[in-house]
């Protein structure tokens, strides 16, 4: 007797890494979706009843205020092990953003889910990297307190498309883009050379996942007919994003897709 069935398809993949409560599971799951799954974007997904106001995670780090979250010297191997685990924890919100954006919005091009979907296969890759340098000093993700900064803006920004390129990798992955160098010069003068080094990769990485926001935040401007300059402006006061304040890596933004345009007003700004 014969039965019906059909491939699942890369954005009900996605779904599933999203809703994943183990790490480990979640990262596996991510850098499975390969080019080779299907997008089949004949396929409606529903949403699970409820949809959880936040992605699957673990029990631990416990999340607080961000001004609850003490900042330790990195000359210390304990303010090391703090900071990397507050980078892995911006690197698993990473991958949700990612996961979230290929299943949440439907109606667009297949090289958008593309797209994302190699963002999360390489959010889950430098989740990996920084796990180890964090086990390298006797620890592991969750043993440190973290914020939910990142998929606060995410929740936000659930029915728009447009706010969500706007205001996640053009604003808030964009920031790590201008951190990353300090980070980086920190690491290296107490002597951590290896987590040095794996904040080159991310960086490297960091600035292509920028580049996408800009180019699917671009396409979606004159989809609706909308100046991206003056749109995001308008974006960022309804959505109450962050001020960005200097030093910005105006070289990792020009290659990042930020025009001349863009960054003098983001300099103004300051």
């Amino acid at each position: 007797m014969m039965t019906n069935s059909r491939t699942i398809e890369a954005r009900e993949l996605a779904q599933q890494a999203l809703l994943c409560n183990d790490v480990a599971t979640k990262c596996e799951m991510a850098r499975h979706l390969t080019d080779d799954v299907p997008v089949n974007l004949s396929v409606a997904l529903d949403e699970p009843d409820p949809l959880p106001a936040a992605p699957g995670r673990p029990n631990k780090p416990v999340l607080v205020a961000p001004s609850e979250l003490k900042h330790r010297s990195v000359s210390t191997e304990h303010g090391r092990a703090v900071l990397l685990h507050a980078l892995a924890h911006i690197e698993f919100n990473a991958i949700n953003l990612a996961l979230d954006i290929v299943w949440r919005f439907a109606d667009m091009p297949e090289p958008f889910y593309r797209d994302w979907l190699k963002v999360a296969r390489e959010e889950a890759y430098h989740f990996g990297l920084l796990q180890t340098r964090l086990e390298s000093l006797g620890h592991e993700y969750g043993d440190f307190p973290a914020h939910n900064g990142l998929w606060e803006m995410a929740t936000k920004t659930s029915s728009d498309l447009l706010a969500r390129l706007a205001l996640v990798p053009r604003t808030l992955e964009a920031r790590g883009l201008d951190a990353s160098p300090a980070i980086r010069s920190k690491l290296a003068q107490a002597g951590d050379h290896d987590s040095a080094a794996t904040l080159d990769i991310i960086l490297r990485d960091e600035i292509g996942h920028v580049a996408i926001g800009n180019y699917w935040y671009r396409f979606v401007c004159e989809q609706r007919g909308l100046d991206p300059v003056e749109t995001y402006d308008s974006l960022a006061m309804t959505y109450n994003a962050p001020r960005l304040r200097g030093p910005f890596n105006l070289q990792a933004r020009r290659q990042a897709g930020f025009d001349d345009i863009e960054l003098a007003r983001l300099q103004d700004r300051v």
